[in-house]
């Protein structure tokens, strides 16, 4: 969980953004939402799978893209 230290004479707004912005760093919401129902470990794989595929296909249009600026 975010840890945010209070200075002295911080308005409570800037305090509170810095602290949302730690626990999104965390991952704290992400987890939260992925844990909110039971996901069975079938739909689990099926979920890592499709993410390792659109991450692998990024990279590869990445490189592609980069492959034809030279």
């Amino acid at each position: 969980m975010g840890i945010v230290v209070l200075e002295e004479n911080e308005p409570i707004d800037r305090v509170l953004k810095r602290f949302k912005k730690e626990c999104q760093k965390s991952g704290i919401p992400t987890e939260l939402r992925r844990r909110e129902h039971y996901e069975k470990p079938s739909v689990r794989r099926k979920r890592k799978l499709e993410a390792a595929k659109r991450k692998a296909r990024r990279r590869m249009l990445k490189l592609k893209k980069k492959m034809e600026s030279y």
